[in-house]
């Protein structure tokens, strides 16, 4: 797994690399100060994932998370902040990011999240998971009209994706197969241009699609 790492804190910077250096089978092979190097870097090196700290000089980590996604649809980008307010949360979750971290983590939270964004999987630390229901709860109420095609169930699904629940959850919840959730999610990635299902949340809560958690008219 080779990694890319950008914190424009030269102590953090150097510090994360010798923990991730660390891991099995990983190498660091750039470290960047600011976005606009982070993307520079990702560009030179083609890295199999980018850990990416948010507010940093010249370019932030949003914008560079965006350009990264972009320019290397393939490179995900797990991003590692100080910050889990609403903003910055959906910002980057907007702009791509396949998994959210605050330095509170630990070195094992690290290493799966990596992981888990190379095979292509979301990772939330509980504090943004707690974010995206705070802004579910304090959301614009559900358009009248739902945008990019979504039909009814799409956008029932989408908001429980949302809420974090996982397709065979959604499955219960529903009353469907499994398979069907499945193609549902496939549909509302390719409606909505979500790569995984954290932008997809994003995405749900741009558009006010997302109503209370699961379970909040009982309590």
């Amino acid at each position: 797994m080779r990694v890319i790492i950008a914190d424009d804190q030269r102590v953090v910077r150097e510090g994360l690399a010798t923990i991730v250096g660390g891991f099995p089978d990983t190498e660091v092979v750039g470290l960047a100060a600011d976005g606009a190097e982070a993307v520079d870097l990702a560009a030179r090196h083609l890295p199999d994932v980018v850990l990416m700290d948010l507010r940093m000089p010249v370019q932030d980590g949003v914008e560079a998370t965006r350009a990264i996604r972009q320019r290397l649809p393939h490179v995900p980008v797990v991003v590692l902040t100080t910050y889990a307010d609403d903003d910055s949360v959906i910002g980057a979750l907007s702009a791509g990011a396949a998994g959210y971290l605050t330095k509170d983590a630990d070195r094992d939270d690290i290493r799966r999240a990596l992981e888990a964004a190379v095979a292509g999987q979301a990772v939330l630390d509980p504090a943004v998971q707690a974010s995206l229901l705070r802004a579910a709860r304090q959301g614009a109420p559900r358009p009248l009209t739902l945008p990019d095609g979504l039909t009814e169930r799409e956008a029932e699904v989408l908001a429980l994706i949302a809420h974090g629940l996982s397709n065979v959850e959604i499955a219960g919840r529903l009353y469907v197969a499994e398979a069907t959730v499945k193609t549902h999610v496939n549909r509302i990635f390719a409606k909505t241009a979500s790569r995984d299902r954290a932008q997809a949340a994003a995405y749900a809560h741009r558009h006010g699609l997302v109503g209370p958690p699961p379970g909040a008219q009982e309590m």
